[in-house]
């Protein structure tokens, strides 16, 4: 193993809860925010600038930005398009996330433009962005459409190619919907790594096919040290069918704990604050580690 340290970067305040029918308040999403900093986490996803009528729960993303506790970790927004970076920028956040799909389908229906108008769009950003803001890339549906179905590696290093040109803080590959298999991890996150050796990679995986913790696991033997997760293993896309939940926090960290791969997370933490997260949301949450406990457990007094 290249390394023995991985970045877990923490969605749930963002795509863990925007597909969920509860609507959280903004004091529950801060407090989630407060116990995944308080379990060790140290990079969230904490909003994202999108259309309220398309996706409610993300309404009060200014006042959750507003209430955000400083200094304790790096906040990044989501944004589709100039107008939501420039609420990230005004927001005052460590970092904007900028959504490119790699269908054309799926980015039309995502963000109402093409996938090169969304890059030519990322290019005037990138001319503009000042210094107190990251500005990182997420290629969403980068190894299969809901409308398109299979994204050819070819379609995908296009696209990769043009995201790369305007030179992003980060560059992460999704799996929205869920279809990848570990060889898919290898063979794109290897294609990536070769034309572009030094941009930092991250991926974003979805567990709806149960194949994410064993994705998340051929990603890191391909040398990838970002991972995105969500505590008890929440969310979803609104924008397409039956995305479900991302690999849970906890059980991404009870693997590294005992692989012997350092994530600086507390993996009781991390277990306690996805039961609070479940409670609040009122429906039990795909996590499984949340309801095993780790291993060996804690001896009785």
């Amino acid at each position: 193993m290249a390394s023995d340290f991985l970045e877990i970067i923490e969605v749930s305040p963002r795509d863990g809860i925007q597909n969920e029918q509860v609507l959280l308040s903004t004091g529950q999403k801060l407090d989630l925010i407060g116990r995944a900093i308080a379990a060790g986490l140290r990079r969230l996803e904490v909003t994202s600038f999108v259309n309220p009528a398309r996706v409610p729960q993300m309404a009060d993303a200014d006042a959750v930005c507003a209430g955000l506790p400083g200094g304790a970790a790096r906040h990044i927004g989501l944004t589709l398009n100039a107008r939501g970076f420039q609420r990230a920028v005004a927001a005052g956040l460590d970092e904007a996330n900028f959504v490119v799909v790699a269908s054309e389908t799926f980015n039309r229906r995502n963000q109402g433009v093409g996938t090169f108008d969304s890059i030519a769009a990322l290019a005037g950003l990138k001319a503009e962005a000042p210094h107190s803001i990251a500005l990182g890339v997420t290629i969403g549906a980068a190894f299969g459409c809901p409308f398109e179905g299979e994204v050819p590696l070819a379609r995908l290093m296009q696209v990769v190619e043009g995201v790369m040109a305007q030179a992003p803080a980060e560059l992460a590959l999704a799996d929205t919907i869920g279809v990848a298999t570990p060889r898919d991890i290898a063979e794109r996150v290897a294609a990536v790594r070769a034309a572009f050796p030094d941009v930092p990679l991250r991926l974003h995986l979805h567990n709806t096919r149960n194949t994410g913790i064993a994705n998340a696991w051929a990603g890191i033997e391909a040398g990838v040290r970002r991972l995105d997760a969500s505590l008890g293993g929440t969310g979803g896309c609104p924008f397409a069918p039956r995305a479900t939940g991302n690999i849970a926090t906890e059980d991404l960290v009870y693997m590294l704990d005992r692989s012997g791969i350092g994530t600086g997370v507390d993996l009781d933490a991390a277990i306690r604050a996805a039961e609070w997260l479940e409670a609040q949301l009122g429906h039990g949450v795909p996590g499984q580690v949340m309801k095993a406990g780790g291993f060996p457990a804690p001896r009785a007094a």
